[in-house]
Order: structure tokens, then sequence, then C-alpha cells
């Protein structure tokens, strides 16, 4: 493999030429190339320190997540029984109570991250969030029926989320259509979606025995809480497979942002790309529902805060996966530590959230004025 760093400056009063061959090819900025035999990737220099400096963060919350708790540990203790050098009481609290939440959080929060990243892509605006479109409210109504009704295993979970998430969204994009779609409207009618498929969740939640109504009630708000390492292994599984659709499908998304004509003549087939993308969207977000309860609000942040940190002109999707996976891990530390009791991590990501939402609402309306 070889690698090569190229530079998008151009000298004052040059006028722009055809690539020579052989010359570097001027992206105008700096591009990091990596080449494979016939394969080459182009990476932007600052999206890849930006995601050095993001995996270092998340590596040491991850770590004081681990030493923070009723039975504080310090750092070295950490680290040995991660290695395996620890045993016993140590390695149990760990391994085995500490480390799935954290691991959960992670993964969950990088591919909540990815997630709104694509539909952000996708509908051309920063409002467009899973959680908001009514996309995990779908998912969150067929988990809700496996659990109350079939009362299933974890898998079924996990396919009456990912069935309830496609149900919702082929539902928003028919009436949403007219003449295309457009970004605002789709918007605006999966808000309504989104509130009477939260009606239903409270119904079948009031229709249900009294422990089962209590679980789904304080699983509705999205908790960490009683994860374990077998959701942490199927979920990891299935986002692993989904994050990398998702890379597959990252430069036609990014030609996508152009429309339909202009990524037409660059050999873009937009009906199936989009069709794949909207697919792979749903399912990250049906995957962590499953697992968790709907964890709202990072798909809407994370996307945005990584467009700002690496400045690029678009939505990237390997800063926002870091982005959503800090985020999730942060709110999830503030949820354990920062009250009496622990709280579920959606009641803090609603909080810090919560006003995000409003000056983009702001916005947006301004902009529409």
């Amino acid at each position: 493999m070889s690698i090569d760093v190229s530079s998008g400056s151009r000298a004052a009063g040059t006028r722009p030429t055809g690539p020579v061959l052989g010359e570097r090819v001027d992206f105008g900025w700096r591009v990091l190339t990596l080449r494979r035999r016939r394969v080459a990737v182009r990476l932007a220099w600052r999206s890849v320190i930006v995601c050095a400096v993001l995996a270092l963060v998340i590596a040491c919350l991850a770590v004081l997540a681990l030493m923070t708790g009723s039975y504080s540990l310090g750092p070295g203790q950490v680290i040995s029984a991660l290695a395996g050098g620890e045993t016993g009481l140590v390695r149990d609290i760990v391994v085995e109570w500490r480390l799935p939440r954290v691991a959960a959080a992670v993964v969950f929060g990088a591919a909540l991250g990815v997630s709104g990243a694509v539909f952000q892509s996708l509908l051309r605006n920063p409002l467009a969030d899973p959680g908001i479109i009514g996309f995990s409210q779908g998912s969150y109504t067929g988990a809700l029926i496996v659990v109350l009704v079939i009362h299933g295993s974890y898998l079924q979970l996990v396919g009456g989320a990912l069935l309830g998430g496609m149900a919702t969204a082929l539902l928003v994009y028919v009436l949403a259509y007219r003449r295309g779609v457009q970004g605002f409207r789709l918007i605006v009618i999966g808000i309504g979606v989104s509130a009477m498929l939260d009606s239903l969740n409270t119904w079948l939640i009031l229709k249900a025995d009294l422990d089962e109504a209590m679980a789904a009630a304080a699983w509705r708000a999205g908790s960490l809480n009683a994860i374990a390492w077998h959701q942490v292994v199927i979920g990891g599984a299935c986002i692993a497979v989904l994050l990398l659709a998702a890379a597959m499908l990252g430069r036609p998304m990014r030609q996508l942002e152009l429309g339909d004509d202009a990524a037409a003549s660059q050999g873009v087939r937009a009906s199936p790309v989009r069709l794949g993308l909207i697919v792979v969207g749903v399912a990250l977000t049906a995957t962590v529902t499953a697992a968790s309860g709907p964890i709202t609000f990072i798909s809407l942040v994370a996307p945005q805060i990584a467009r700002r940190l690496a400045r690029t002109a678009g939505i990237t999707l390997a800063p926002a996966a870091f982005v959503g996976a800090l985020l999730c891990l942060s709110a999830d530390y503030v949820a354990q530590h920062a009250a009496p009791r622990p709280l579920p991590v959606g009641i803090v990501t609603v909080m810090l959230g919560g006003g995000y939402l409003g000056y983009l609402l702001f916005t947006e309306a301004r902009r529409r004025l």
C-alpha cells in the first residue's frame, strides 16, 4: 500500500488546466491518498486528523467511565483488566458490568451519527433526523408489538423494529410524494406521522400488564442500563455490516447532493442509491432502538458538529460516526453520575438536543421567509 499526500494550493495568477499524465491532481484541499493495486481511496487530511483526535478523546472517556462508579478503580486496574491481567472482582466490574455499557454507547452512538448523516445528506436539510421524521417512532412501535403482544426474543425484537421503521419510512415517503419528494415537506409530514405513532405507542403501553408497561415506559426513554453482552455482540455485528454498506454508498451519496441530473452524468443511478441509503439509515436506527429504545437527537446533532469540525462542504460519514459515539458516551456518563440515581441516557440527550433543535428550527424559518 502506498500513501500520498496531495496539496490543494495553487499559485496566484495561474490558470487551472487539465491534469497531465503523472501529475498530481489539485483537489482544492490537502488530500491523503491510499493506493493498493488498482484501488485508490482519497481522504480529506483535516477529516483524518479530526477522526483521530475524536478517537483519542473517546478512548480516554471510555477509560474514565470504566473507572467511575460505586466501586472506584484506577486507570492501571482498568487497562490491566482489559488486557486480561486482572481476575476476580476487578475483572467482573470492568469486563462484565461496565464494559458492555461503554461499548454499547460507542457503537450505538456511531450508528446514530451515520444514520443522521445519511438522511441529512439525502434531504439536504439539517432538520432531517430519524427521530423527528418518525422513523425512530416507527421502529419503537414495531419493537413494542414484539415485546407486548408477541413476547418475542431479541432477534425478533430487532426484526420488529426494522419492519416498523421501514413501514414508517414508506408511509412518510408516499404521503410526502408530490412530483418528487422535497426535504421540508417530508420533514413536516414525518413530524405528523411521529405524533400519531407516539399516541399509538402510549395506547399499547396503557393496554399492557403493569410490569411490562413499566419496563416499556422506561425503555421508551432510551436507556443503556440493562445492556448485556449478547445485545452488544448481535447489535454490533448488524451495525458493522450496515456501516460498511454506508461507506460503500458514501461517494454516490455525496454526488446525489449535486442533484439527480448531475449525479447521473457521473454514472450514479439515483433511485437505487437513494433506496439503499434509506434502507441503511432506517436499519441503523432500528438496530439501536431494538437494543436500547429510541435515543433521540444524536442523529440530529452529530452530523452538523462533524461538518463544522471537518470544515467539509457537505455531510461526511466518518466524522459523524465519531462525533455520535462521543456524544452518546458523554451523555451516558452524565446520566450515570450527574444525578443521585442513574438516569436513562435519552433524558440527557433530549435536554442537550432540545435547544439545538430550537436553534435549527429558528434558522430554517428565517431562511425561508
